[in-house]
C-alpha cells in the first residue's frame, strides 16, 4: 500500500493561518491615528483674592453727655436725621447759671474798681516818698494793695469766663458731624454732668469702616516677593453685602492691629469704604474681597485637564509636533472651576482637554476642533491621578 506524505496538509494548515492573520496584519497597518481635543493656552494677568468675614463700624462715634447739671427743657434734634458738628441737641433750664455770670461780672466790676482805686494810692505813695513827706512803708503798702487789687481782679475775670462757660454749656451741642441716633432723654428729664449715661449717640456714616480679621501666618505671605507673582498689602478691596450683591464702593486698606490675638493667632484689618447713601450700618456683618497676590502670564485650565504624577508634582498633557508631552506646571490657586497654573505655559500651546484613555505620553496624535476654556472637559487617563 503507497504511503500518503504528510506535507501537502502542512501546507494547507500554515495557508489558511497565514489567511487568518493577514486581516489582522493589514487592519494593525491601515489603523487610524488617535485623536484628541485641546484648548489653547492663553496666558493672563491674574489677581488672587480672599475673602473675609468683618464688621461695619462707624468711622468716628461720639456719645452725647451734659457737662452741667439741670434739668431739659427742650429737645432740638430729629432723630435718626444728620447734624452738624456744633449744632444745639439739648436746652437745659440756664436761670441757674445766668445769675452766676451776672455776679460775676459783678465782681469784675467790684475788682476793676478795686484796682483804680488801689493804683492811684500807689501813685501818691510814690510821690510822696520822692519828695521826702511820705514813708517807705507807706509806699510798699500802697504797691502791694496795688498788686493785690489786679490778681483780685484777673480772678474775677477767671469766675465770670467759667460762668459763661457754664452757661453757654446749658446748650448741648453736636461735637462731631453724623447721623444721630434715638434721645434717651426727654424734656423734664434731670441729668447731671458728666453722667455715665449717654443722651445719645452721634455716628459718622461717610466714610464708614470695616474691619476684619486674618490669620497671621497667611498675613505674612504678603510680605514674599516669589519670581512669578507680586506680593504685597492690597490698597483696595470690594465688599460683598449679606444678600450676596456686590458693594458699589471700593474700599482702602487704612491700618492693621499691630498685635497678634493670642487666642486665635488673628489680626485686625481696618478698611475704609465710601458711604454717601448709608447702605451700611455699623453692625452690619459682610465679607470682604482682598487682593493678595497677582501672578502674571497665569494660564486657567479646567480642575480635570490637571493631573499629578506619583510624586504628587502636578502637569498637563500637550501636543506638540503631532506628539503626546507632559509639561509641569505649579498651581497658584483655585478659582471656580479652573485651577491657575503659573510656569512653563506659553501662550498658543495646546493643552489635551479629552482623549487622554487612547493615547500616552509619546503617541502620535491628531488634534480633532479645539475647545475654549469654558467648553474643556477631560478624561483622567487610567495612569495619572487627578486634582
Amino acid at each position: 500500500m503507497r504511503r500518503r506524505s504528510r506535507f501537502p496538509v502542512a501546507r494547507l494548515l500554515t495557508s489558511a493561518a497565514f489567511l487568518c492573520v493577514f486581516p489582522v496584519l493589514a487592519a494593525a497597518q491601515t489603523a487610524p491615528t488617535p485623536s484628541v481635543t485641546t484648548m489653547t493656552a492663553e496666558p493672563t494677568d491674574f489677581t488672587q483674592t480672599v475673602r473675609l468675614p468683618g464688621r461695619v463700624k462707624a468711622s468716628t462715634l461720639a456719645e452725647v453727655r451734659p457737662q452741667v447739671s439741670g434739668i431739659i427743657s427742650e429737645r432740638l434734634f430729629e432723630e435718626g436725621a444728620a447734624v452738624e458738628k456744633g449744632a444745639p441737641l439739648y436746652k437745659i433750664e440756664e436761670e441757674t447759671y445766668a445769675a452766676a455770670v451776672a455776679a460775676a461780672r459783678a465782681s469784675v466790676t467790684q475788682a476793676e474798681a478795686n484796682l483804680a482805686l488801689a493804683e492811684r494810692e500807689a501813685e501818691r505813695a510814690g510821690e510822696l516818698f520822692a519828695r521826702g513827706t511820705g514813708s517807705e512803708q507807706r509806699r510798699d503798702s500802697a504797691t502791694a494793695t496795688r498788686d493785690s487789687a489786679r490778681a483780685a481782679l484777673q480772678m474775677a475775670r477767671a469766675q465770670l469766663q467759667s460762668a459763661e462757660i457754664d452757661l453757654d454749656r446749658t446748650t448741648i451741642r453736636a461735637s462731631i458731624s453724623g447721623v444721630i441716633g434715638l434721645s434717651q432723654s426727654t424734656a423734664g428729664s434731670l441729668v447731671s454732668a458728666q453722667q455715665a449715661d449717654a443722651l445719645t449717640t452721634i455716628r459718622t456714616l461717610d466714610p464708614i469702616y470695616v474691619d476684619v480679621t486674618q490669620s497671621a501666618n497667611e498675613l505674612l505671605d504678603w510680605d514674599t516677593d516669589p519670581e512669578n507673582r507680586e506680593m504685597r498689602m492690597p490698597s483696595h478691596a470690594n465688599l460683598i453685602l449679606p444678600n450676596g450683591q456686590t458693594f458699589d464702593q471700593t474700599g482702602e486698606l487704612r491700618a492693621a492691629e499691630p498685635r497678634v490675638e493670642p487666642t486665635t493667632g488673628m489680626v485686625t484689618l481696618r478698611i475704609a469704604f465710601p458711604n454717601p447713601h448709608f447702605r451700611l450700618l455699623p453692625g452690619l456683618y459682610v465679607e470682604v474681597e482682598l487682593p493678595v497676590a497677582q501672578a502674571k502670564d497665569a494660564v486657567l485650565l479646567p480642575k480635570n485637564v490637571v493631573m499629578r504624577d506619583e510624586n504628587g508634582a502636578a502637569n498637563v498633557w500637550l501636543v506638540e509636533n503631532g506628539k503626546v508631552v507632559v509639561r509641569p506646571v505649579e498651581i497658584m490657586t483655585g478659582s471656580g472651576n479652573n485651577w491657575v497654573t503659573t510656569g512653563s505655559l506659553a501662550a498658543g500651546d495646546q493643552v489635551i482637554t479629552s482623549g487622554f484613555q487612547k493615547v500616552a505620553p509619546g503617541a502620535q496624535i491628531e488634534i480633532a476642533a479645539p475647545e475654549t476654556a469654558g467648553q474643556a472637559g477631560a478624561e483622567a487617563p487610567e495612569n495619572a491621578k487627578g486634582n
